[in-house]
């Protein structure tokens, strides 16, 4: 009987701990809603099916520990479609799918890259909902561990970036 417990607190233990190791994606709509109860930045990962470099992304720097766990407490992360075809409601508009010609895009991806559709994007808003940077391009841990801590520390409101970086300390080992 107590190897059966022991047993079932192990498997239990594991599961529970696999839960902290991935980003709590929103949905967008989702995370403006709880934006509304508890604000806090909004990251939002602007991806496609097909992009190999938002694979990477997904597969390296959002799997990493530190990036799961900075992210999970500091940040609204939603995960964006640049291609979706649900319907996205925001501030009294709808946001929809498009195909015009060869070029197929959500509306509400095309907005928040101001037309630049290049994936993967990393979009910051403040808790505010206002927008704050949009960061076109494969990001490493490394790299956006600073981004991460440069928008949530505010420091882009009285710090140039050059000296942020100069001056962070990465909580990623090599």
């Amino acid at each position: 009987m107590k190897k059966t417990f022991l047993l079932l607190l192990i498997i239990f233990a594991s599961f529970s701990t696999n839960a902290q190791d991935e980003i709590k994606w929103l949905s967008f709509e989702k995370a403006i809603a709880l934006n509304k109860e508890n604000p806090k930045p909004i990251l939002i990962d602007v991806y496609t099916d097909w992009c190999g470099y938002c694979k990477k992304m997904d597969k390296e720097t959002y799997a990493n520990k530190v990036i799961i766990d900075y992210i999970n407490k500091n940040f609204y992360a939603i995960k964006l479609d640049g291609e979706g075809k649900e319907d996205i409601e925001y501030k009294g508009y709808t946001f929809k799918y498009k195909k015009e010609g060869r070029s197929e895009y959500h509306e509400l991806s095309a907005a928040l890259l101001e037309g630049q559709l290049s994936y993967p994007s990393t979009v910051f808003m403040s808790d505010k909902e206002e927008m704050l940077q949009k960061v076109p391009g494969y990001l490493s841990a490394e790299r956006f561990e600073k981004i991460l801590a440069f928008f949530n520390t505010k420091a882009y409101k009285d710090q140039e970036w050059v000296n942020f970086e100069k001056d962070f300390k990465s909580n990623i080992k090599p």
